[in-house]
């Protein structure tokens, strides 16, 4: 492996591009607003997918997602998960209508309902679809094309089979999340494998996978000093200042730590309560966004028990305010 100075290394860092990856259910407009006001570090957002199941209308949601009014102070790309050419352009023009000229194609969702209806990383190995849709989309629309991959879905060569393919195009980037499909989130990413990636395309690759600390960052950084653009999915929900610590190139927490962590909760807790109808749909939301946020306090284990004991929203809302008042002291 090379190593660098550490000069060198924030000289890399003064140069690097973070973006954020979509989570389904987390990463809305809501989120992101929030989060780009309370925290910022995140150059690009990517709006979760959207997914159309055959019928050429787009849901109420994933339209209030993009809406430009909605994101007014971050710069979005809308993404696309399909397996259908027509899909594909019905989407291609609805963006384009909306002011977005780039819309990503996501190849990487791993979950097993989305990959066996050969969607996602279930489409990866099906190099002929994925030519037949790439040049539909390139001869009957002007978008922008970017992709958001895993390195197959059963085994980490499935792409190599896709590149050559990629290269007959003008695909902006591809950002590689460096696992397969079937291992979901678990276990390590596999960075030889991601290196063969980068060994066999053109394009530009994006790296995404396990940055969860400044650490974690330095040492993707490091293996791969040709990378400029890092994505990260969940270690930004579960440590919101991530981003800004990596641009900034600092190891320590602001000393306000908890206090802006707890205000950026309480906006989102609002806008979220205010948007869903009924107790427990806020509950189950609140309680998916502290299964990460709970990484971040001094005892994970304890902070999610006390949310899930929570049931219902006076409850909650007390919980909060004890899990923040005692890392504030």
């Amino acid at each position: 492996m090379t190593v660098f100075n550490p000069f060198l290394l924030s000289l890399l860092t003064m140069n690097t591009t973070l973006l954020s990856s979509p989570l389904q259910g987390f990463t809305d407009f809501r989120f992101r607003n929030a989060f780009h006001n309370f925290f910022g570090g995140i150059d690009t957002f990517y709006s979760p997918y959207i997914r159309l199941n055959g019928k050429l209308i787009i849901k109420g949601s994933y339209e209030r997602d993009i809406l430009p009014e909605n994101n007014t102070t971050l710069e979005v790309i809308p993404q696309i998960i399909t397996n259908d050419a027509e899909e594909f352009l019905f989407v291609a023009k609805y963006v384009q209508e909306m002011g977005y000229n780039e819309l990503n194609w996501n190849l990487g969702c791993p979950y097993p309902m989305v990959a066996k209806c050969g969607m996602g990383s279930g489409l990866i190995s099906n190099t002929a679809q994925i030519e037949h849709i790439l040049k539909r989309v390139h001869n009957e629309t002007d978008i922008i094309v970017s992709m958001k991959m895993r390195m197959g879905y059963e085994n980490p060569t499935e792409i190599l089979d896709v590149f050559p393919i990629l290269d007959q195009y003008p695909i902006k980037n591809i950002a590689i999340h460096a696992r397969i499909g079937k291992q979901l989130y678990k276990g390590g990413v596999d960075l030889d494998s991601f290196q063969n990636c980068l060994d066999h395309t053109k394009h530009k690759i994006y790296y995404n996978g396990d940055i969860t600390s400044v650490a974690k960052f330095k040492e993707m950084q490091e293996r791969f000093p040709s990378i400029t653009h890092f994505m990260i999915g969940r270690g930004l929900i579960a440590d919101p200042f991530l981003p800004s610590m990596i641009k900034n190139d600092i190891m320590e927490y602001p000393k306000n730590r908890f206090q802006l962590f707890e205000e950026f909760h309480d906006t989102i807790y609002q806008q979220y309560d205010a948007y869903l109808t009924g107790p427990t749909p806020i509950r189950m939301k609140m309680l998916g966004f502290w299964e990460y946020f709970s990484e971040s306090f001094s005892n994970p284990q304890k902070t999610l028990k006390k949310i899930k004991k929570a049931g219902n929203s006076k409850n909650y809302e007390s919980a909060v305010k004890e899990i923040f008042k005692s890392e504030m002291h």
